[in-house]
């Protein structure tokens, strides 16, 4: 049996329960395709900081890195709001994406049948939807100097300052065209270049990339219109790529033609590294009420599956156990609408219904 180690950073207020769940099925899984999982829990976030007093060490960041595998729970919570922005546990997630190098993050918005009723938007606007968001995620106003607070003549003022270089744009859109020739063949770059001058330089990197990809179609789309576009009409996207402010902007939104933020998983890639994660946050409103919901902690499982361990029946096993419990009408608090054939449940009661579907798939199997 193959054995592959794996790092898992529960994190803050949701964050265990959801992932907890993952990691199960996760488990279980692998061992279905000879594949055993040897697992190494940390703290991260918040709760690293009540421990070290900080939201990560660097053993924790050295471990990560050595594993290469990191599935990611959830960071955050208003008890840490105030603390100085380095001791924030949104600090740690910005230093681990950096260390580990992962550039492109993979945000796959797909709307499920049996959940067209729990977006805002009409059935007949998402039928159809598959939308891949690659967002470049360890350069931009994120990472950008400089960055500082000062004052002038007695009025504060703060700069943030977002960078792009020709091969920070090169490989991530590389990412993009890649998953575009395994698609509908079509990617659409999303900036603000009439504005902009790093979006000029966005648009004119990728431009020469395309030249590389003659079977790609490539357009373009300023990110103001696209916020409009992704809500009015989102079946015109096939891969979208676009920056880091934009793409953590445009995803978000994107979310809710899945029905919740609860369903958009996520993946992390750079080199031989990876980070998976749910793009949802630790929520502490519902934390430890066994309400959450842990549908987008097990999609980014699945995508572990897919793009670290290269176990694709895997991730397709996992992705369907998703399928069948949402056809079984079960709905945790954030997807339930009145109709007939759903029924409320928690978290527990997802988990073991995934658990169920797995297990048969093995004595099918």
């Amino acid at each position: 049996m193959n054995r592959v180690e794996i790092v898992v950073l529960p994190g803050d207020g949701i964050g265990p329960e959801v992932i907890y769940v993952a990691i199960d099925l996760l488990k279980a899984v692998c061992r279905q395709y000879d594949t055993e999982l040897i697992v190494t829990e940390l703290p991260f976030g918040g709760t690293c900081y009540e421990e070290y007093g900080s939201p990560v060490t660097e053993e924790i960041l050295n471990k990560c890195k050595k594993a290469k595998f990191v599935l990611l729970g959830a960071v955050g919570g208003p008890q840490w709001d105030d603390l100085n922005p380095d001791k924030r546990p949104e600090a740690a997630l910005l230093q681990l994406r950096k260390e580990l190098g992962v550039f492109a993050n993979l945000r796959p918005i797909n709307v499920f049948p049996a959940l067209s009723s729990a977006s805002s938007l009409k059935k007949e606007i998402l039928d159809g939807t598959d939308i891949l968001i690659v967002r470049e995620l360890t350069g931009g106003i994120y990472f950008g100097k400089p960055r500082f607070t000062s004052e002038e003549n007695g009025d504060p003022f703060s700069v943030d300052t977002m960078k792009y270089s020709r091969s920070e744009v090169r490989r991530v859109a590389k990412v993009a065209f890649e998953a575009a020739r395994l698609r509908d063949g079509r990617v659409c770059s999303v900036d603000k270049a009439n504005v902009l001058e790093s979006s000029r330089m966005w648009r004119k990197s990728i431009i020469e990339l395309s030249e590389e990809y003659p079977d790609v179609e490539l357009t373009h789309m300023l990110v103001d219109n696209c916020a409009m576009q992704i809500i009015r009409q989102p079946t015109q996207f096939d891969v979208m790529v676009t920056g880091n402010l934009f793409g953590d902007i445009l995803s978000d939104a994107a979310s809710m033609l899945t029905g919740s933020l609860g369903m958009l998983p996520s993946a992390s890639i750079g080199g031989e590294n990876g980070l998976y994660e749910p793009v949802h946050g630790s929520a502490p409103d519902i934390a430890g009420k066994g309400v959450a919901n842990p549908l987008a902690a097990v999609a980014s499982a699945a995508l572990l599956c897919r793009y670290s361990l290269k176990l694709e029946g895997a991730a397709q096993q996992i992705e369907s156990a998703i399928i069948s419990v949402l056809e079984q009408g079960l709905r945790t608090a954030d997807l339930f609408t009145e109709e007939p054939g759903t029924k409320l449940v928690g978290t527990d009661e997802i988990a073991s219904a995934l658990m169920e579907f797995v297990q048969q798939s093995e004595n099918v199997n």
